[in-house]
């Protein structure tokens, strides 16, 4: 692919020192649908006045049903989307122009094996794949690069620092990142770190030395306008329920089809909508019918950031039962459109879901808790929900609009010159 163009040079309101600012993104997969907040947060730090590259490991194989992100496609480059020989000819490229940084990334690199979750072989891999976009950074000038999630994405962007690449920074989301190895080293070697929760900032307080805790950023996922600055919608008049994301184990959906179970036993009327798709779908369709539950719980596939909205609006409320998070921006999402939220006490969750507030709590991986919430939830009245809707929205439009959120990021890109 072509080298990016920015998409807009000039903009209002520019702070001292950001229009020198060119970003380097790397993340495994994008554009993917699950990932539509690294696309917000990418395309405000442009109409900031950051130029951005956006670099990705590879695409994502489902279709892309969002316009955005099938623009965002045609803005990336992928590193494996030429196959092996790009990348051997990078590494040999790079041990003849550079030998010393080389073997000293090479002694990085096999370090981070040991004790991973992945053998030696793959760092091996992620070293090549850091001498590919090594060029690729410095035709850009890149003065910095930043990694979403950090995992292999972030060990490849320090080792590219290691060969003489710019400094990097990268966002932690969930707790799942953690458990990868070497992390304790990615961030020392970083400039910064970001954490989307206070929750996440303790986590990682919990993994490295106090030395580099000032290293830790909260900065929370954000969203546009086209969520928070809606003329508000009355509740739906059905007894809709909407749940967003991903059909995998995380996300709690089997648990979810048994609460419904009970509720259908109870005699409580409720429609069910399981917004997206995934690895799960055929063990949750299996259960509804199971259950008979067919003509109460519908599964939309895959849908766009409109059809999301959608769904959420004609719904009265957001129910999320998921085993482990860092802060759904899907919550988020809803809350902007002043509708209650149901979630479990689960990552950075409880710092924007307040319960009988704004929404409901409960324990993750309990049937019982689950159900109970969900048969309070359809007792309120319209006038209740409206009233927890519009401070669900007053909260999170304080604590997380992309304009905000995406320039304490760019102040913190900006001091990195």
């Amino acid at each position: 692919m072509g080298h990016y163009q920015p998409r807009n040079e000039s903009l209002n309101n520019i702070g001292e020192g950001v229009s020198q600012l060119r970003i380097a993104y790397f993340i495994n997969q994008y554009p993917k649908v699950s990932h539509t907040f690294i696309r917000r947060e990418i395309l405000e730090l442009e109409r900031q006045g950051c130029h951005i590259l956006r670099i990705a490991l590879r695409g994502w194989d489902a279709k892309l049903v969002d316009n955005e992100d099938q623009q965002e496609r045609t803005q990336t480059r992928y590193v494996l989307q030429k196959g092996l020989l790009p990348l051997l000819w990078a590494v040999l490229r790079t041990m003849i122009t550079m030998p010393v940084r080389f073997l000293s990334a090479l002694r990085l690199a096999l370090s981070m094996g040991r004790d991973a979750e992945r053998p030696w072989p793959y760092h091996l891999i992620y070293l090549a794949e850091a001498c590919r976009i090594l060029p690729w950074l410095k035709s850009f000038g890149a003065t910095h690069v930043h990694a979403h999630f950090s995992t292999n994405s972030t060990e490849v962007v320090m080792l590219a620092n290691a060969l003489g690449g710019p400094g990097y920074s990268f966002t932690v989301h969930g707790l799942v990142e953690l458990r990868y190895g070497g992390l304790v080293e990615k961030i020392r070697r970083a400039t910064f770190v970001v954490a989307i929760s206070s929750f996440g900032r303790s986590q990682l307080y919990h993994k490295i030395d106090f030395e580099h805790w000032q290293k830790v950023k909260v900065i929370h996922c954000g969203l546009e306008s086209t969520f928070h600055m809606l003329k508000p919608t009355p509740p739906a008049d059905t007894p809709r329920l909407v749940c967003v994301g991903r059909l995998s184990t995380q996300k709690g959906h089997l648990l979810l089809i048994e609460a419904a179970h009970q509720l259908a036993e109870m005699g409580i009327d409720f429609e069910l909508v399981l917004a997206g798709d995934g690895e799960m779908r055929t063990k949750v369709e299996t259960l509804i019918a199971k259950y008979g539950l067919s003509e109460k719980v519908r599964i939309t596939g895959w849908i766009s950031s409109d059809q999301v909205r959608e769904e959420i609006l004609a719904a009265r409320g957001l129910v999320l039962p998921s085993f482990s998070e860092g802060l759904p921006v899907v919550i988020m999402e809803a809350m902007a459109l002043h509708r209650p939220v149901l979630a479990t006490y689960v990552g950075g969750i409880p710092e924007l879901v307040l319960p009988g507030i704004n929404g409901w709590l409960f324990p993750a991986g309990s049937v019982d808790e689950l159900a109970a919430a969900i048969k309070d939830f359809l007792s309120k009245t319209a006038d209740e929900l409206h009233k927890m809707g519009n401070t669900a929205y007053d909260r999170v439009l304080q604590r997380h609009s992309i304009d905000t959120e995406a320039a304490k990021l760019a102040k913190l890109f900006r001091e990195t010159l």
